[in-house]
């Protein structure tokens, strides 16, 4: 567990130390140079662009199309994560069994109960550090998209429904926390043996209420259009996790997955 924070930490000051190499108020172009630019930043700026010509300048439904676009691009590692995480939870009974085994709390001990977690783990093809895989990827993109919004001028300035793209709502946070919320609260109905294990059930109900808000706060300084990538992105996550996971389902109750 702390592997994945620890990784995550990295990810993230890697894509902020990025981000921070480049100026924000300078217009993005094709000419802007460094690999922020080129790589992350100018490539959205473009996509959102050029789909918003066809939509008669529609910015706000580019940015919608651009988001589902970079969903469906994550599928397979969201499909990978949410595989991982019923394989995780399906082997908590087997993971409880050697942490009553080897409950001593000496440095040997503790070895033997690493080493044999991790080898249940590799049996059952089980990787601990699948469930961050679309984080790590989504960190970049999500700072690439503030990039793209604020620098792109015909971005920041258009109008969409209620509000601008490049100033801050104050719907749109509330339904990114819903959404997010909504989001998490389908991971832990889908996986109901995570309360066999007290100490995940309570990260993921603190996840369940602290990701939320955290996120609806942060939504209500950044740019609308930041706002209408992820609640965009949050429903196409609740309506691809209920598909996924209705054949998983279906499988496991007719006995029909197997290790």
């Amino acid at each position: 567990m702390r592997k994945k924070y620890v990784i995550l930490s990295l990810i993230i000051g890697l894509s902020l130390l990025l981000a921070g190499c480049t100026e924000v108020d300078q217009p993005i172009t094709a000419e802007s140079e460094g690999i922020w630019n080129t790589i992350f930043v100018y490539p959205l700026s473009w996509s959102i662009t050029k789909i918003a010509e066809i939509f008669n300048n529609s910015y706000g439904l580019s940015i919608i199309i651009v988001t589902i676009f970079i969903r469906l691009l994550l599928m397979p590692l969201n499909v990978k994560q949410i595989k991982s995480s019923r394989a995780m939870q399906e082997i908590q009974p087997k993971l409880a069994e050697l942490r009553e085994k080897y409950s001593s709390k000496d440095q040997n001990t503790q070895m033997k109960l690493q080493q044999e977690t991790m080898q249940l783990m590799k049996e059952h093809n089980v990787n601990p550090l699948a469930g961050c895989l679309p984080i790590f990827v989504q960190m970049p993109i999500l700072i690439a998209m503030y990039h793209a919004i604020v620098r792109t001028e015909e971005i920041r300035n258009y109008s969409f429904l209620w509000f601008q793209l490049g100033s801050p709502d104050f719907i749109l946070p509330l339904l990114t926390a819903f959404f997010t919320f909504l989001q998490q609260k389908i991971m832990m109905s889908i996986n109901p043996s995570a309360n066999m294990n007290p100490q995940i059930a309570m990260q993921m109900k603190m996840m369940l209420y602290m990701m939320p808000i955290m996120i609806g706060v942060m939504a209500f300084f950044f740019p609308a259009a930041l706002a209408l990538y992820w609640v965009t992105g949050n429903i196409f996550m609740v309506v691809q996790t209920l598909l996924i996971n209705k054949p998983m389902m279906s499988n496991m109750n007719s006995g029909g997955v197997k290790k």
